[in-house]
């Protein structure tokens, strides 16, 4: 609640609008379990679990939380989230299956994605742009660190959350690409989940959509692609499969997104059983 109250504030008093917080500071914020996970386990040689992380991730923000999120409450979607961000998110998706068709990603590939999130950024910022939303209040002093503590929360909480998944996981046997694309994305997600829920609940329908798109491109461009410079990574064959359902999934949402502006209740069942049926499939792998 304190993080996606003050995060309003300081997009009222930045000039920029909510949409553009969510898909920026909170979004980087709440993908910081992801960024932790990602690059130690690249560094680690654990390739499988640094880019299941990540697609499982953005699998988990699209298909669970946004569903989740819409079952409580339809989420209405600001027209320039499906434009441009949405349209980003699905090329940046795309980008993503056709680099890593050879089950590899070389440090070239990860700085081309990293450079593409910079020029992302840049436009995001020049634009500026207002949309109509609830007015946040003014600014308060300490809503900078009520903002930066509510991240560290969230980030605290995801990492408690990976830790004790993954000894479980270990525990039971599971491979490294189960592991990472089921338990360990749904920790690493924990910051979402709250962000984007909170988000509705207040009626900050910008900043909760922008959160979980904004936290998808950060995930696809700018931790996998950091993960890719530091370390080359391969992946196992089984990885492909998951690599076109997140196209196919961040495609689908797009598309809700466009009709009547807004994910409705039955949509967000829908993705929820989507997802569900997912993961027990990951679960076999």
């Amino acid at each position: 609640m304190w993080l996606v109250e003050s995060a309003g504030r300081i997009a009222k008093r930045l000039g920029v609008s909510e949409l553009v917080i969510g898909l920026t500071i909170v979004a980087l914020g709440t993908s910081a379990p992801e960024f932790a996970v990602t690059i130690t386990a690249a560094l680690r040689d654990h390739a499988n679990i640094s880019v299941s992380n990540i697609v499982g991730s953005n699998i988990f923000n699209l298909g669970f939380i946004l569903g989740g999120v819409a079952l409580v409450h339809s989420v209405a979607i600001p027209r320039k989230l499906v434009f441009r961000d949405g349209a980003i998110l699905v090329a940046a998706a795309a980008l993503l299956l056709v680099l890593m068709r050879d089950l590899t990603m070389s440090r070239w590939e990860g700085a081309t994605l990293m450079v593409l999130l910079a020029a992302y950024l840049a436009v995001l910022f020049r634009s500026r742009e207002r949309l109509e939303e609830p007015p946040a209040g003014d600014m308060r002093r300490s809503d900078p660190l009520i903002l930066l503590g509510g991240l560290a929360l969230v980030l605290a909480g995801g990492h408690f959350l990976v830790d004790s998944a993954c000894r479980l996981a270990a525990f039971a046997g599971m491979s490294e690409w189960a592991i990472g694309v089921t338990i360990v994305a749904a920790g690493t997600s924990a910051p979402e989940m709250a962000t984007a829920l909170v988000g509705v609940l207040r009626g900050r329908y910008g900043l909760s959509a922008g959160s979980l798109i904004g936290s998808d491109l950060f995930n696809l461009l700018g931790v996998l692609g950091l993960a890719a410079v530091l370390h080359p990574m391969s992946i196992d064959g089984r990885g492909f499969g998951s690599l076109v359902m997140l196209l196919g999934l961040v495609t689908l949402v797009v598309l809700m997104m466009r009709t009547g502006w807004r994910v409705s209740r039955k949509e967000g069942a829908f993705l929820v059983l989507l997802n569900l049926i997912r993961w027990i499939a990951d679960f076999s792998c």
